[in-house]
């Protein structure tokens, strides 16, 4: 649990678990149910995350406060803070402006993610014609909220995230299963900021990074103080 009042309650889901019942999967455990379980009522998710994904996510605790939390969804007044790692090194900062295809019959959607770049990482493994490895630690701001909207505009600027199986690259994906035991998508949701509907004051919740995202973060870093 990250936060919790009257209204709102906020918890850093794990790397895995599915939001809510989906058609997709055979899930039996949700974070939408173990919430209500643990909090003993109902509980209305504010926003989605990919199974894949982890980092906070909010919920409302009544109607009322879904529909005003929603409506500054509905606006993109809500500001979104992730963590990522991606193959290769990323400009310093960018923005990526692409409309995605829904995967039906309507027209694409349009799409804007920016992204500042905060360390750079180079490993002595040899990965197909390169005798290194570059990667890059990435905060990223996604303007509009489409499915997969991340991963696929990192994908499009030719730096897939390192884990994604979907849009990413197997070669990198195993040297980080190999070398650091990493089986998950880096990419973490890590701060969600926003007007709170009843106390009228500017909420931030935070969520640090865990488990093997925080000890490949820490690779970042040592090679930050070694160049220093």
């Amino acid at each position: 649990m990250l936060y919790q009042d009257r209204w709102l309650c906020a918890i850093d889901k794990p790397c895995g678990l599915l939001v809510h019942k989906s058609s997709r999967g055979d899930d039996r455990v949700f974070a939408l149910q173990r919430l209500r379980d643990q909090l003993g009522c109902r509980v209305w998710p504010l926003h989605r995350l990919d199974r894949a994904t982890s980092g906070v996510l909010l919920f409302a605790l009544d109607a009322d406060t879904a529909a005003a939390v929603g409506h500054q969804f509905m606006a993109r007044s809500v500001a979104k803070r992730y963590l990522a790692v991606t193959r290769g090194h990323t400009d310093t900062e960018g923005r990526i402006d692409k409309a995605l295809a829904r995967g039906d019959q309507r027209d694409d959607q349009p799409a804007r993610t920016d992204y500042t770049r905060l360390a750079t990482l180079e490993l002595p493994i040899a990965v197909g014609r390169y005798a290194s490895a570059r990667y890059s630690l990435v905060a990223v701001f996604p303007r509009t909220g489409r499915t997969h909207q991340i991963r696929r505009h990192f994908k499009h600027i030719f730096h897939p995230l390192i884990g994604d199986t979907t849009y990413g690259e197997g070669r990198h994906n195993r040297l980080f299963r190999t070398h650091f035991g990493c089986h998950r998508l880096l990419l973490h949701a890590a701060e969600l900021e926003l007007h709170h509907p009843w106390t009228h004051q500017r909420l931030r919740i935070r969520a640090p990074l865990r488990g093997v995202f925080a000890r490949v973060e820490a690779l970042f870093a040592d090679q930050d103080r070694a160049i220093a």
